[in-house]
């Protein structure tokens, strides 16, 4: 309520909440304000699957004429007050100052925590920088711990920033370590706080004793084998504890689609006949309009058996229409298990039970990297489905290469704080020369997050210059009237005092 009042009188807001909370309502009421205006709304996402996905609920809620689409690959009804688009898209307009930013009264970024991309943060500053001020944003994020600080910075670019936290998640997490078949719980409670599993750091300090010294074979008797578990051993365990549906995320597009394949070889079925049935009959009428020999050509028949088993892979090297497939048949309960990438992590509308996460480690683009508490936050948020589920869960398989105490401090750790990735880049280089003067690129860049953080100061000064620079624009325009130029008068009247 505090956001969309704040919205109402004309602020811009920053909401930093846990996932399923209620975060999409506030940006909702931004699209509802800016039709009740008879403005333009833009709903900016990070990825074309999210902007899909929410360009199909805006349809559905205000219909097609009113809602438009613009990512790389499609241009739906442009010219629509509600446009859902790629954050990039967005910036490229306002480079090329596009007759489409008339009427705007909101900007929606969801995910805003993107900002921190090391390879597409920028966008999300240089949209955030170059809006009109009359322009009011609304900033989304699960996973932002100093969202004063950058409530602060969004304050002295746009004027008024209401900044609404919060911490609570509607469905509790519980924090799950998968060593070999066995289940512990990650942390314990010991003089009333969580401290990691005493039982899972002696195995674990063990564990690195005897690899140390080469040994082999079994461990201590009673406490199982420790190993990393097979997928299939996995889905047991999770169907064992009623934890399905479940995510399973794995960093790879081609691990994905191997773990599906592995999973079935092994023969696991999670559906009954009857809901096998169901899946075959819905996927068939969602694929009825592509011709055989394509189906074909796609693999659709494995496809449909393994989602006839209850399994599927989800990742944006799939055909849009089996992606939707796979959402809506787990949506509706009937696909337990999908093998997904992390992007499913990133607000598309798929909540499950249990979230697992096979591996600590990810591939940045240039090295592996240690997940950050952000990002862990992030991948465990799917879990826990909102008035279905009491307790959600998040299951890490054994990690070799992470210590144990390190794993429970990372599923602990409650601090994401928000770093600027900005950098000037060629593209944004040539932008600013071919749009702006030397001084006003150089304003710009004084404008970044970046900057702020390095120097508070510089962006507050740089913004009192802007706004003096208006005022005095705007006095010299009521300098002049149907008389005459002030100012040249004033200059003709000078002149003559140095002839004199």
């Amino acid at each position: 309520m505090e956001a969309i009042s704040a919205l109402h009188a004309g602020e811009s807001v920053l909401v930093a909440a846990p996932t399923g909370s209620g975060k999409t309502v506030v940006a909702e009421f931004a699209v509802l304000r800016a039709l009740e205006l008879e403005g333009r709304c833009f709903y900016t996402t990070p990825l074309k699957a999210l902007s899909n996905q929410k360009f199909g609920d805006l349809v559905a809620t205000h219909g097609a004429a009113r809602v438009g689409l613009l990512t790389g690959d499609n241009s739906i009804n442009p010219d629509a007050p509600i446009v859902v688009m790629t954050t990039e898209v967005l910036r490229n307009m306002l480079y090329e100052r596009s007759e489409g930013l008339r009427d705007l009264r909101f900007v929606v970024l969801d995910e805003v925590h993107y900002l921190q991309d090391p390879y597409r943060g920028a966008v999300w500053e240089e949209v955030l920088i170059h809006l009109p001020v009359s322009v009011a944003v609304v900033c989304l994020s699960a996973t932002i711990s100093n969202a004063e600080e950058f409530g602060e910075w969004i304050g002295t670019l746009r004027g008024p920033t209401r900044v609404v936290i919060e911490e609570r998640r509607p469905v509790p997490l519980q924090h799950h370590y998968l060593v070999g078949h066995e289940l512990h719980p990650m942390h314990v409670e010991r003089d009333g706080r969580l401290v990691p599993n005493p039982h899972l750091v002696a195995l674990d300090r063990e564990e690195a004793r005897l690899r140390r010294g080469r040994e082999r074979g079994p461990r201590r008797r009673g406490l199982g084998r420790v190993y990393v578990p097979r997928r299939e051993e996995v889905v047991e365990v999770l169907h064992e504890h009623g934890m399905l549906p479940a995510i399973y995320f794995v960093f790879s597009r081609a691990g994905c689609d191997r773990s599906v394949e592995i999973v079935t070889r092994a023969g696991i079925r999670l559906t009954t006949e009857e809901e096998a049935e169901r899946i075959r009959g819905f996927a068939e009428m969602r694929v009825a309009w592509m011709d055989e020999d394509d189906l074909r050509a796609l693999g659709f028949d494995a496809f449909v058996e393994a989602l006839a088993a209850g399994v599927a892979a989800h990742h944006a090297g799939m055909l849009p229409v089996f992606k939707e497939t796979v959402e809506e048949l787990f949506e509706a309960g009937l696909v337990k298990l999908v093998f997904a990438t992390e992007t499913l992590s990133l607000g598309i509308n798929m909540p499950a039970r249990s979230v697992v996460i096979e591996d600590l480690w990810k591939f940045s683009g240039e090295r592996h990297e240690l997940l950050t508490p952000g990002e862990y936050t992030q991948l465990t948020g799917r879990a826990g489905r909102r008035g279905i589920d009491e307790i959600g869960h998040a299951i890490v398989l054994f990690q070799r290469q992470v210590p144990f105490e390190r794993v429970a401090a990372l599923a602990s750790t409650r601090t994401y704080e928000l770093t600027s990735s900005f950098r000037p880049s060629y593209n944004m280089a040539v932008n600013l020369v071919r749009n702006y003067t030397r001084e006003q690129a150089h304003h710009l860049l004084n404008s970044s997050f970046a900057q702020f953080l390095a120097d508070r100061g510089v962006v507050a000064l740089e913004r009192e210059l802007e706004r003096d620079r208006a005022y005095l624009a705007g006095y010299r325009e009521q300098m002049r009237c149907h008389l005459g130029d002030f100012a040249e008068y004033w200059r003709l009247r000078e002149r003559a005092e140095r002839i004199r």
